[in-house]
C-alpha cells in the first residue's frame, strides 16, 4: 500500500480522537466550566452538527481545489479549532469551537477516501480506504483511553492540546507524503451535485444511516450496561471501551478486504451479523465475559460496513466522488444521532438498559433490507445479454452454423461494410 495512506491515517486518528474522547472527559469539562454533565453533553452535539453542516458545505466551496490542498486546508481548520477549544474560557465559546472543529471532519474524509482509492487502483480501492479509516478506529483503542487518562491526571485542556499537536503532525505528513492530484478539468459543483440524482447514491446513504445507526444505538449506552447489568466497576469501563475500539479496527480491515472481493455478499453478511450480535447482547450482558466478547463483536460488525459503503458510493457516483464521499460522513453522524436517540427512547420507555440493543438490531435489519433493495435495483437496471443468432458460413462446399451475438451484427451494420467472404466464394476480379 502507498506510504501516503499513513499520512491520511494520522489525520483520521486525530479526528477520531477529538470526536470520541469527549465521552470520556465530560466530567472534567463540566466541573471546570461550572456546568452540568447533560449541558456538557451539548459539546458532542455541537461537533456532530459541525460534521453534518461542514461535509457538503466545505466540499462545495473547495470543489475546484486539488485534493491535496483540500486535505491540508481541512486539517489546518481542525488543528486551529482544537487548539482554540483547549483555551475556551466559557461554555459558549467552547461550543462554538467544537462546532468549528467538526466542520472539516466530513470534507477531510471525503477527499481522503478519493485520494486513497486513486492511489491504490481499482482492485484494492476498498482496502486502501479502510487503511485510512484505520486511524479512526485506532483512535478508539489508543486515543480515547489515553486522552481520558490525561484529562483525569492533568486536565481536559491538555487532552485537546495534544489533539491539536496530532493535527500538526498530520499536516506535516500530508505535505510530505501525499502526491499532488489535479482535479479533472470538468470538475464543478453542478457535476458533484449531479451524483445525488442517482438512486443508488441515496440507497448507500440510507444503508449507512440505518446500518451504522444500529451499532450506535448499542454503543451509546454501553457504559451503564457494563456497570449496572454486567457488574463491572467504573474503572474497568475505559479498558472495555478499548476492546470495542479493537473490534472496530478489526472490522474496518476485514470490511475493506471483503468489499474488494465480495462486495454485496460481504455487505449482506455484515448487516446480518450485526443484527444477530446485537440481539445476543441482550442475553450476554448479564455475564462479564459474555458482555466483553459481545462488545468486541458489536464494534467489529458495526465498522465492517464503513469501508464497504464508502467504496460502493464512490463506485455509484462515477466521476463525481468528492461530494458523495463527504456525504457518507454526514450520514455516519446522523446514524450516531438516530441510534442514540432511539436507544434513549427505549430506556426512557421503561424497557431496560439492554433495550437499545433490540432497537439496534431492528435498525440493522432495515439496513439489510435497503441493501437487498439496492441490489434488486441494480439487477433491474442491468440490460440482459443479447440473444445469440446463427450465421450460415459456406466453407469447402459445406454449410456450417456459427453462433454470433447481436453485438457482432451491430458492429458490421455500423461500419456499413459486408463481412469478408471465404476465399472459395470470393468473385474473380474483372479485367478489361
Amino acid at each position: 500500500m502507498p506510504i501516503a495512506l499513513l499520512a491520511l491515517a494520522i489525520g483520521a486518528f486525530g479526528i477520531g480522537t477529538t470526536e470520541f474522547v469527549m465521552m470520556g472527559v465530560l466530567p472534567e469539562i463540566a466541573n471546570d466550566l461550572g456546568i452540568s454533565i447533560p449541558t456538557a453533553g451539548n459539546f458532542i452535539t455541537a461537533y456532530a452538527l459541525g460534521v453534518v453542516v461542514g461535509a457538503p458545505l466545505l466540499t462545495a466551496v473547495a470543489v475546484r481545489l486539488s485534493r491535496k490542498t483540500m486535505l491540508l486546508a481541512m486539517m489546518g481548520v481542525f488543528t486551529v479549532s482544537n487548539a482554540l477549544f483547549a483555551f475556551a474560557p466559557n461554555p459558549e465559546t467552547g461550543m462554538l469551537f467544537r462546532f468549528l472543529a467538526g466542520l472539516p471532519h466530513g470534507a477531510f474524509f471525503g477527499a481522503g477516501a478519493v485520494v486513497a482509492a486513486s492511489l491504490a487502483g481499482p482492485k484494492r480501492r476498498a482496502k486502501a480506504v479502510s487503511m485510512m479509516f484505520l486511524g479512526l478506529t485506532l483512535a478508539n483503542v489508543v486515543g480515547v483511553p489515553t486522552g481520558t487518562l490525561l484529562s483525569q491526571q492533568v486536565g481536559w485542556r491538555a487532552t485537546f492540546g495534544v489533539v491539536a499537536l496530532i493535527g500538526v503532525v498530520a499536516l506535516a505528513a500530508i505535505a510530505k507524503l501525499v502526491p499532488h492530484q489535479r482535479q479533472t478539468t470538468n470538475t464543478s459543483l453542478r457535476g458533484e451535485l449531479g451524483a445525488f440524482r442517482k438512486p443508488q447514491v441515496w440507497f448507500a446513504l440510507a444503508i449507512v444511516t440505518f446500518g451504522l445507526g444500529g451499532g450506535f444505538a448499542s454503543l451509546s449506552y454501553v457504559s451503564p450496561v457494563l456497570t449496572d447489568v454486567s457488574g463491572y466497576d467504573a474503572t474497568s469501563v475505559t479498558l472495555l471501551l478499548s476492546l470495542a475500539g479493537l473490534g472496530m479496527t478489526v472490522g474496518n480491515v476485514l470490511g475493506g478486504r471483503l468489499a474488494d472481493r465480495f462486495p454485496l455478499p460481504g455487505l449482506y453478511g455484515a448487516m446480518t451479523a450485526l443484527a444477530v450480535v446485537l440481539l445476543a447482547f441482550t442475553v450476554t450482558a448479564d455475564s462479564k465475559i459474555g458482555a466483553a466478547v459481545t462488545l468486541f463483536l458489536v464494534g467489529m460488525t458495526s465498522f465492517m460496513v464503513g469501508p464497504m459503503m464508502q467504496a460502493r458510493i464512490m463506485e455509484k457516483a462515477g466521476g463525481a466522488q468528492s461530494m458523495v464521499s463527504a456525504a457518507v460522513q454526514s450520514a455516519f453522524n446522523i446514524a450516531n444521532s438516530i441510534g442514540a436517540y432511539l436507544g434513549g427512547l427505549a430506556i426512557a420507555g421503561g424497557f431496560g438498559l439492554v433495550s437499545p440493543n433490540i432497537v439496534g438490531a431492528m435498525l440493522a435489519v432495515v439496513g439489510l433490507t435497503l441493501t437487498i433493495a439496492s441490489s434488486v435495483y441494480d439487477r433491474k437496471r442491468t440490460p440482459a445479454p443479447a440473444p445469440a443468432v446463427e450465421l450460415d458460413v459456406t466453407s469447402g462446399g459445406e454449410t456450417h452454423a456459427v453462433e454470433a451475438d447481436a453485438e457482432v451484427d451491430a458492429d458490421v451494420e455500423d461500419t456499413g461494410s459486408e463481412p469478408a467472404l471465404p476465399a472459395q466464394t470470393r468473385p474473380e476480379p474483372v479485367t478489361a
